[in-house]
């Protein structure tokens, strides 16, 4: 299970900086997700299924990374607690620098829970569970 989680997330960033540089492959990271999930922050917990207004969402989402300077999300980390055979949370680390124009660039370090099923061999992920990330950009002066 390890093995397999480890490279299904180097997938995920892989995919994330195709994204920021504007050559997202929307169907590849809708394969990233399972046909229904669900997402818990401070802003409260929604479900949703894996369709055209997931991807349509990703896809701004992108946009919006792109729009306030975000030039590389990497992986610092992950830490796996299996469930079962089939299931684990993957706590991962992640890296996000921003560019700040002519003041140098920002990097912020924070934690995303991601709830992972693997049927047929292939690994997916069915919820997260994410801090509070506009405050964490306000924080340090990206938004």
């Amino acid at each position: 299970m390890e093995d397999s989680i480890r490279a299904f997330f180097a997938r995920y960033e892989r995919l994330f900086t195709q994204a920021l540089a504007g050559e997202a492959d929307m169907e590849e990271v809708a394969a990233l997700y399972a046909p229904e999930f669900i997402a818990a922050s401070p802003a409260g917990v929604r479900a949703g299924r894996n369709d055209d207004q997931l991807r349509q969402a990703m896809a701004q989402g992108y946009a919006h990374y792109r729009a306030i300077g975000t030039k590389a999300m990497t992986i610092r980390e992950i830490r796996l607690s299996p469930m079962d055979a089939l299931h684990c949370l993957a706590h991962v680390g992640w890296r996000a620098v921003y560019d700040r124009g002519e003041a140098p660039d920002v990097t912020i370090d924070f934690e995303v829970h991601y709830l992972v099923q693997i049927l047929d061999g292939t690994p997916r992920v069915f919820g997260w569970v994410t801090g509070d990330e506009e405050a964490l950009l306000k924080q340090h002066g990206i938004l």
